[in-house]
């Protein structure tokens, strides 16, 4: 067995058992080895795929300048979202379900066209776009600690859990995206605020990145598919028992909540 396919076993293992593994760079990874580390999200995807789950789209992550310089990197990266990832709004996450989750708002795009293209421009995503809602993304880690490196969360799917959309649909022409801003609250309090601009400058850019690489790898963004475009604030850690209400200028408001007795 490689070391691609024993990380893969190994993060598989950690969504079984529900206990949180050590850090694969290193040790089944070479450290900065971005190439492996998405060969074993691969390894992990055609797994779940074979197993009958379904995929409805991608997530972009990294989009921060800030958290980008945190973990040595130039550019975003991405992972994979499939239909049991998703949450209804205000709907309450199980008490075990995820491990170490944390919050952090975002703007999902919902496509009406493909868009197959090695070269993506903003004009391309918007005339496929069909509509932009808010939404929460539940980030997890299956490392230990949340100790990870780029490719730790790579590997790890990007860190992804799970996701939930708002409700009421907007046209993209109805709202400035890089000037939208955003507080994410927990008991009538801001726990996170941020705006459209904190996502590589506008979250319209996050999907045009995350659409020309998937095109260029082969697996390109095709009409219905989700994206979620990347945080537009800091993400939080879960408080057991807690709803967090994400609200976004223009697009209005999602919320997630969570049992008592989650997993922090």
């Amino acid at each position: 067995m490689t070391d691609v396919a024993r990380a893969a076993d190994l993060l598989r293992g950690a969504y079984e058992t529900g206990r949180p593994v050590p850090p694969l760079r290193g040790e089944l990874l070479p450290a900065g080895d971005v190439d492996a580390a998405y060969q074993v999200q691969q390894a992990q995807v055609a797994a779940w795929e074979a197993a009958g789950r379904r995929r409805v789209g991608a997530k972009v992550g990294l989009t921060s300048a800030a958290v980008q310089q945190a973990f040595g990197v130039f550019q975003p990266d991405f992972g994979v979202l499939f239909a049991d990832m998703a949450v209804p709004d205000g709907a309450e996450v199980a008490r075990g379900r995820l491990l170490q989750p944390r919050v952090e708002a975002e703007v999902a795009f919902v496509l009406g066209a493909d868009l197959p293209f090695e070269q993506v421009t903003a004009i391309d995503v918007i005339r496929a776009t069909d509509h932009v809602l808010p939404a929460i993304e539940i980030v997890d880690s299956r490392i230990a600690g949340w100790d990870i490196s780029i490719v730790d969360t790579v590997a790890d799917n990007a860190s992804s859990g799970l996701f939930v959309l708002g409700n009421q649909p907007r046209k993209l022409s109805d709202v400035d995206l890089r000037l939208a801003g955003m507080v994410l609250e927990h008991a009538g309090e801001p726990v996170s605020v941020g705006a459209g601009a904190a996502c590589l400058g506008n979250p319209v850019h996050a999907v045009a990145w995350l659409a020309q690489t998937l095109a260029v790898a082969g697996a390109p963004l095709v009409a219905g598919d989700v994206v979620l475009s990347g945080a537009l604030g800091p993400m939080v850690p879960v408080t057991a028992g807690a709803a967090y209400e994400a609200r976004i200028s223009g697009l209005g408001s999602v919320r997630a909540c969570f049992e008592l007795g989650e997993t922090t």
